[in-house]
């Protein structure tokens, strides 16, 4: 008897071994763009890296082996200490050695550093994003450092800015790379940081702080920026994990979190126990000081979002060449040509914007520049993150069940696209932060009519969406500030794609997004541009 059942075809490989830059032309042509050409043969080199099976095997090793923390060692001392499985530490290697964590902040940096970095973060949120949770907040946090950096602490500067990751448990001072965190978030706070109850108190040249946070990112960094109450108000203190004289500081790890997601990084919840902490800036001054971290941890959460976008939709695009049914090739697909081809053009815009706001922040010493970064880091963060989870999602039905088991790379992009939209701030959070910079920031309703009139003429779909919400940016109501924050995006998107898309793909983009009447086709030759730019090929 012969008991073969059936014989396996018509099930794509899994997609190992791509580019991730250089097949993304919209990214190489907002690289190229924007200001960090000078970097486009070491991105097609990072990316080739990334893409292969290896490094993708390394993304789901750090996440099917989550960290464990170590309380205590095996006679008893006390550890507070975190153990990740060695792909996490390879990963980490990797970023660290791309600059993923300091490339803008050089002494020496280059024109465009902000938009390379950029790139290169969006590449790494492709493979493993967990990672990337130390990585934005040391990036974060190292401005601040270079110019308060506490006077004990001055043999820092130096393995901030190196390219090493160092997970060895010792001082900041003794080790090659410094990772930062962030501790803000308390039981009954959450967004509301004004009613922290953490307290600290003077003592000589540092102080004492007692109480908790209930959200304590990256524990085993070596120092963290964390907010508490002084007599002159909420303050932010330098928290490092050893003191001066290598002894630990008083910081308790209590458990660490079981998240839906992002899973390969450790969030921990931690009570400080007369832990020492230097003041930054000045007491009553901790809002403003973790403020100045707040646009850059945003807009990395609308980087990561982007990245795990693009992921999705190259496996589903990759799948869609590879599989067929009733017939035909799945992309050759009516509907299913469509769907990609939509999802496609919703990458377009949303690349050449984040790579534009991108630029922003790499020139903010021109006020214009920089009132743009104010307003869009916010408003991107909102629409990208928020779009992620649906995006995911269709990209999941693409595939069909297999994309719904474990061994394809779509659930785990799937539980991690919501942390985006969580982390540093939720929706509402953003909106009512858009808001305030409408009604602090004069010159908003002027730099967008110049931004806007260079593309005056060439969509009405656009003109109508810009006349429409002017009036509601000059009196914005705090209850449509959702609506008035996606409309900014999708203009704000539109803009890019009238200047630097081909007219049929722009046209495309504004009848899709901004056509009220809701029914919008793409025309045949649309379609194949798209989908042959999101494989790498030139329109």
């Amino acid at each position: 008897m012969r008991w073969q059942t059936h014989t396996v075809f018509n099930q794509p490989i899994p997609l190992h071994n791509s580019n991730l830059f250089l097949s993304d032309r919209p990214l190489y042509d907002a690289v190229m763009r924007e200001g960090a050409a000078w970097d486009a043969e070491l991105l097609a080199s990072i990316g080739q890296q990334l893409g292969t099976a290896e490094s993708l095997e390394l993304g789901r090793l750090a996440n099917a082996n989550p960290p464990e923390l170590l309380r205590y060692s095996s006679t008893g001392e006390r550890l507070d200490d975190v153990r990740f499985h060695p792909a996490w530490h390879l990963l980490m290697q990797g970023l660290c050695s791309n600059r993923v964590h300091n490339l803008a902040w050089e002494e020496h940096a280059r024109a465009g550093s902000f938009v390379a970095r950029s790139a290169r973060f969006v590449l790494h949120a492709q493979v493993e994003s967990g990672t990337l949770c130390p990585i934005t907040m040391t990036f974060a946090a190292t401005p601040l450092l270079q110019q308060a950096l506490p006077a004990a602490f001055a043999g820092w500067q130096q393995p901030l800015l190196s390219d090493r990751y160092d997970p060895h448990l010792l001082p900041g001072g003794e080790k090659r790379g410094l990772l930062i965190g962030m501790g803000m978030t308390e039981k009954q706070g959450g967004s509301d940081v004004l009613s922290n109850t953490t307290r600290a108190e003077r003592s000589g040249d540092h102080y004492r702080l007692v109480g908790h946070k209930w959200f304590f990112s990256v524990p085993q960094s070596d120092a963290h920026l964390v907010l508490a109450q002084t007599p002159g108000g909420l303050s932010c203190f330098f928290v490092p994990r050893f003191l001066p004289d290598g002894e630990r500081n008083g910081v308790r790890l209590e458990r660490l979190k079981e998240k839906l997601g992002n899973r390969s990084n450790a969030s921990s919840e931690a009570e400080f126990v007369d832990a020492c902490g230097w003041l930054l800036g000045e007491e009553g001054d901790g809002v403003r000081q973790i403020l100045k971290m707040g646009g850059l941890t945003r807009f990395d959460c609308a980087l990561g979002s982007h990245g795990l976008m693009r992921r999705a939709f190259s496996v589903a695009l990759y799948h869609a060449h590879h599989r067929q049914a009733f017939g035909k090739n799945l992309v050759d697909q009516p509907l299913m040509r469509d769907v990609l081809s939509r999802m496609a053009l919703q990458l377009e815009g949303q690349t050449a914007t984040i790579f534009r706001l991108a630029r922003a922040w790499d020139s903010r010493a021109d006020a214009q520049e920089a009132l743009w970064a104010r307003l869009f880091t916010p408003v991107a963060k909102f629409a990208v993150c928020k779009s992620g989870i649906p995006f995911v999602a269709e990209a999941m039905e693409v595939l069909g069940g297999i994309g719904y088991c474990e061994e394809s790379e779509l659930p785990r992009l799937y539980r991690e696209v919501p942390v985006n939209s969580i982390w540093e701030g939720s929706g509402n959070v953003m909106c009512l932060d858009v808001l305030r910079v409408l009604a602090k920031q004069p010159g908003v309703l002027a730099l967008l009519s110049e931004e806007f009139a260079a593309v005056k003429g060439r969509d009405r779909h656009f003109e109508r969406a810009w006349r429409q919400l002017q009036p509601r940016l000059r009196k914005p109501d705090e209850a449509q500030g959702r609506e008035i924050t996606q409309q900014l995006w999708l203009l704000g998107v539109g803009a890019q794609m009238l200047r630097h898309a081909s007219p049929p793909i722009a046209q495309a983009w504004c009848q899709m997004m901004l056509d009220t009447r809701g029914a919008s086709r793409i025309d045949e030759q649309v379609k194949s541009d798209l989908l042959l730019r999101a494989t790498g090929g030139a329109h």
